[in-house]
């Protein structure tokens, strides 16, 4: 009876240890399973993120003094936009060490080498039905020249100026602050800033408008900024070129946001990405649209051979987003909401060096 007993307790000793065993083996397979998601989410050169351009609000058809109308392929391609959904969503971007955290700030850089067309340090991902030859733009001549003289050849606007980024590189966002910021020294008007001193010091005479387009009311902002481009090329009809600078916002997941980043000469810079519109089945008043095409591969070229790994691939879509007034216009965006400011100023600066650099060579 005794000898039973023992084998008893034994049998219950080994039976509680396998248990034991099988518990600890399952939470760790369970952990595994959660950290491979939020790696698969983050992981460096991943396309899953990217949402492209960063807001595609509905164009006004009102007529601009230009009688260029506003038609409405944004409009059309905002309704399924993950992005502006995220934004709208959630008044919530910047972070601080005050107030309630909402979710991480992930660090992702897009590689330009995996964009489905490149040649010659030109790459760029057509989200159109047009048949794009990258070389022949490249051979294409401009348009127009600069000069460099007094009168004004550059234009520097922000359709969205309330635009902003983190005040700090942080690893998670509160409540504590909002992705708009009518404070100049911290939305797309510090950024501007840093631009257009870079292109006055090379020689290129630029202006720097500052109308807050998105302020008090976010729709109509493409209207308004029209009128104010439009405005500029009356009273001054030797601008050649518009530059129309913004910032993106990425989110991974329901609440983390993601930073656009990579490291030019031992800093880390944010990400920057030319997005060129054009003409599509449908749309009219953007003949020229190739002319502005142009002019981005050129810069896309520039900023790979200065700064490689800065600069996104070159975005085409359709859409005009006021690019038709000129021959001459880009639109620049740089990082996202969760960069922080120091990682965008920095890439102004480099943006600005390039530029300077490009423009030189159309005097």
């Amino acid at each position: 009876m005794g000898r039973y007993s023992a084998m008893a307790r034994l049998a219950c000793v080994f039976t509680a240890c396998i248990a034991v065993i099988a518990y600890n083996v399952f939470g760790k397979l369970t952990e595994a399973a959660g950290t491979g998601t939020d790696i698969f989410e983050t992981a460096p050169h991943s396309q899953d993120t990217e949402i492209l351009p960063e807001e595609k609000e509905e164009i006004s058809s009102e007529n601009t003094e230009t009688g260029d109308s506003q038609s409405s392929p944004e409009a059309a391609q905002s309704k399924d936009n993950p992005e502006e959904k995220a934004e709208s969503g959630s008044s919530s971007a910047t972070a601080s060490v005050s107030g309630n955290v909402k979710g991480k700030i992930l660090s992702q850089y897009i590689s330009p080498y995996n964009a489905g067309l490149s040649y010659s340090n030109v790459y760029l991902k057509n989200g159109t039905s047009h048949k794009i030859d990258i070389k022949s733009l490249l051979s294409s001549s401009l348009s127009f020249k600069l000069k460099k003289n007094d009168e004004p050849q550059v234009l520097i606007m922000h359709t969205h100026t309330t635009e902003t980024f983190m005040e700090d590189d942080s690893e998670y966002y509160t409540d504590a602050f909002t992705s708009r910021s009518r404070d100049k020294t911290k939305n797309m008007v510090s950024v501007g800033d840093i631009v257009a001193e870079k292109l006055n010091a090379a020689g290129i005479k630029t202006l720097h408008d500052t109308t807050e387009h998105d302020y008090p009311q976010y729709s109509g902002s493409y209207t308004r900024a029209a009128q104010t481009i439009n405005s500029y090329l009356k009273k001054y009809p030797s601008i050649k070129v518009v530059l129309d600078l913004h910032r993106d916002a990425v989110s991974s997941g329901e609440s983390d946001k993601v930073k656009l980043v990579t490291e030019i000469n031992g800093k880390k810079a944010a990400q920057v990405m030319l997005v060129m519109g054009s003409q599509s089945e449908g749309e009219s008043g953007f003949p020229d649209w190739q002319e502005n095409l142009k002019l981005a591969v050129r810069l896309q070229q520039t900023l790979e051979v200065k700064y490689p790994t800065l600069a996104r691939p070159i975005s085409l879509t359709t859409g005009k987003y006021n690019e038709s007034l000129t021959k001459g216009s880009l639109l620049i965006e740089f990082g996202t909401d969760a960069n922080s400011l120091d990682e965008v100023h920095y890439s102004a600066e480099l943006v600005g060096n390039a530029l300077a650099s490009l423009f030189n060579t159309l005097v």
